[in-house]
């Protein structure tokens, strides 16, 4: 589903038009990053949440010459799915 699919359906969904759709959408992602980048985390109730993860430094290996790399430490975003979310997709494990 593209932004614009989102938009629209979104926009039928509370008979609203478009416009207010899409302010929206933007509000909601300009909360998230900024929850994210203070907090370290970012909770959509049902759906799931947005976690700043910091990664170690390791070694790695370039595929093609085999040679040993270091690759540096870095933070990166991950989204954790929420049980709700996980069981109206897959249902309900028994």
């Amino acid at each position: 589903m593209t932004k614009t699919e989102l938009q629209t359906a979104l926009a039928a969904a509370t008979q609203t038009n478009k416009r207010t759709a899409a302010l929206f959408l933007e509000t909601l992602s300009s909360l998230a990053y900024k929850g994210v980048k203070k907090e370290g985390e970012f909770v959509l109730p049902g759906f799931g949440k947005l976690v700043k993860q910091k990664r170690k430094a390791r070694t790695g290996i370039n595929p093609q010459t085999r040679a040993k790399i270091k690759i540096p430490a870095k933070t990166v975003v991950k989204f954790r799915v929420a049980k709700a979310a996980k069981d109206a997709v897959l249902g309900a494990k028994k």
